[in-house]
């Protein structure tokens, strides 16, 4: 591999990211439970957001204005402003949670500073992805952040023009194939799965990938012995 830039996703591969949200939609599913079943809310809340994709892009924003849309909807605008504002609070404590890196994160972009050239690729609200990258303690890990709006064929396209490379002179590591992965070797980049105990279900994707410029690892740290000689 000709590798020149790898680019990291942001939640769920250097960082925790996704159980937060899910303790938010299990707190929001109860309290609707006097409406509907705690899963029907949460199907509800999940149809919500796919139709606010593309109001709201990726975040927790997004997630806030969801819950609270879904919340008017299933109750037939009865909800209580007491609920309305404990869903509001759910998003605040999401946008004010401690980073949390995954284990090896920092290991290995000590490892790989030096060789290549690191960057962030990730998706989502401006404000809160910066906020997380700084209170990170590894931004200076990265020669670029790239925080995109979603992160399809045309943005990595973007990107990797922005970095003056070719695109298989680029890697992408991430815990989702289908933002992650998919988009990159669509161009002729590389990409590096590593999968993550729980991701949301607008990330999953039924069929196997099969291509030469794609492997799967178990953690981080496993990638290690790919890109160091």
């Amino acid at each position: 591999m000709a590798i020149q830039v790898i680019a990291f996703d942001a939640d769920d591969t250097l960082w925790v990211n996704e159980p937060y949200f899910q303790e938010a939609e299990t707190k929001f599913c109860q309290l609707l439970e006097d409406y509907l079943p705690h899963h029907t809310v949460g199907q509800e809340l999940f149809k919500t957001e796919m139709q606010n994709l593309a109001l709201y892009g990726y975040g927790v924003k997004g997630f806030m204005l969801s819950m609270i849309e879904t919340a008017l909807r299933v109750t037939d605008r009865t909800v209580s402003l007491e609920v309305i504002e404990k869903a509001l609070a759910y998003g605040k404590a999401l946008l004010a949670r401690p980073i949390e890196l995954l284990e090896g994160v920092e290991e290995v972009l000590q490892a790989l500073q030096d060789r290549y050239r690191l960057v962030v690729a990730t998706k989502g609200d401006l404000l809160d992805q910066e906020r997380k990258l700084k209170n990170s303690g590894i931004e200076h890990y990265f020669h670029h952040v790239e925080i995109m709006s979603d992160k399809k064929e045309a943005d990595f396209q973007k990107l990797i023009r922005h970095l003056d490379i070719r695109p298989d002179e680029f890697l992408m590591l991430g815990n989702s194939l289908k933002s992650d992965v998919l988009p990159v070797l669509a161009l002729g980049g590389h990409g590096i799965h590593i999968p993550y105990h729980t991701t949301w279900a607008h990330e999953h994707i039924e069929h196997h990938v099969d291509h030469p410029h794609f492997r799967q690892v178990d953690t981080i740290a496993d990638i290690l012995p790919f890109l160091l000689p």
